[in-house]
């Protein structure tokens, strides 16, 4: 067999789209990232209406060149979640009226194999606009995310993703030190509010392209 690590994932991929259907996610799947925003674009954006648009963290996100296409688009109200000059006091305003975009951008921590999202916030502006507020949500996920189960997801984040993101965040927590979570009490810890998404409510409102490409945390 040709290419057998892609067929692999075309296998994979195609199970956890169809576990996701079931759980009333929309869900379409990308051979890259540059496809991922060739999808997104062309079979999404133009049957939003969209007039306004934000972001919660997300490498896989930036990865897809979409937030380079929309930061400074002058036909959308963009609230730029991202912009590292604005202060944090200002910052944390954006935040909150960005739970009340039409459309909203994020990642990922894990996805199971039943079709569940898991996901591990420190300040809940990411998580809040899974769960409630923004009128359409588009999920971008690599198939490094994909886990077998609820426990497997959790596991994945608190060992790996938390950690490895302390570090890139350059956050002063015991985990930046020693790669482990230690369970800090930490003023910059980032693990502060667990949401695990059994299905999308109302049905499409949250749509997830999964990427054939190891992408993110």
């Amino acid at each position: 067999m040709e290419k057998p690590v892609q067929q692999y994932w075309n296998i994979r991929l195609r199970s956890v789209k169809e576990a996701l259907e079931e759980n009333n996610f929309e869900v379409f799947i990308a051979d890259d990232s540059a496809h991922a925003k060739e999808i997104f674009l062309k079979e999404i954006y133009p049957g939003l209406n969209v007039k306004s648009v934000s972001w919660g963290g997300s490498m896989t996100f930036i990865a897809t060149g979409l937030y380079d296409h929309f930061k400074n688009d002058p036909n959308l109200e963009v609230l730029d979640a991202y912009d590292r000059s604005i202060p944090r006091k200002q910052m944390l305003e954006i935040r909150r009226k960005s739970l009340l975009v039409d459309l909203f951008f994020t990642g990922t921590n894990a996805i199971t194999e039943a079709g569940q999202l898991i996901n591990l916030d420190m300040i809940g502006n990411r998580v809040g606009a899974i769960t409630f507020g923004p009128k359409n949500v588009i999920v971008f996920a690599g198939r490094n995310k994909i886990v077998g189960d609820i426990e497997d997801g959790m596991n994945r984040i608190k060992e790996f993703v938390a950690p490895a993101n302390a570090m890139r965040l350059d956050m002063k927590t015991p985990c930046v030190k020693t790669s482990y979570c230690e369970e800090c009490k930490s003023p910059q810890r980032i693990c502060n509010t667990w949401t695990i998404t059994e299905k999308s409510f109302p049905k499409g409102r949250i749509k997830v392209i999964l990427i054939n490409q190891d992408l993110g945390l």
